[in-house]
């Protein structure tokens, strides 16, 4: 986190569209293995849902359920079918075969790049997503 003349920052929560908050609840703890963060009703059927991966110390999805046509006709494709989140991994192998193992999509197939192992995979909804084991960098 940068400080400086702002004082200090950091992105905190990234807010999802799903259709609705149990389904998608189910398919980030069940088929990813997020832990449910919170879970805290806030009238008039809305609810406060947080979701993370396990040990993660960054930001946090907000799970936002869409309230009306506008909203919903952005489920699935909040980026216009580009890559919409990152999902870094410390083992590329155990979590690709997991997230299979629980019908997690994958629209690509592992690759090498410079920077690690990628796929490409669709969560609940169809957006896009990679999953990445980062390669670790050797000392100068």
């Amino acid at each position: 986190m940068a400080t400086g003349q702002h004082g200090t920052r950091a992105i905190v929560h990234v807010a999802i569209v799903v259709r609705e908050y149990d389904e998608a609840i189910d398919f980030y703890t069940r088929a990813l293995g997020f832990k449910l963060i919170e879970d805290a009703p806030l009238g008039a059927g809305k609810r406060w849902v947080l979701v993370a991966p396990p040990g993660n110390s960054g930001a946090s999805l907000l799970l936002a359920r869409a309230t009306n046509p506008e909203q919903a006709s952005r489920i699935g494709n909040q980026t216009g079918g580009r890559v919409f989140l990152f999902l870094h991994t410390d083992d590329f192998r155990r979590d690709h075969l997991a997230m299979q193992s629980h019908g997690v999509r994958f629209v690509e197939g592992p690759r090498e790049e410079a920077y690690g192992t990628v796929a490409v995979f669709e969560d609940l909804y169809g957006n896009r997503w990679d999953l990445i084991e980062r390669r670790r960098r050797l000392p100068a």
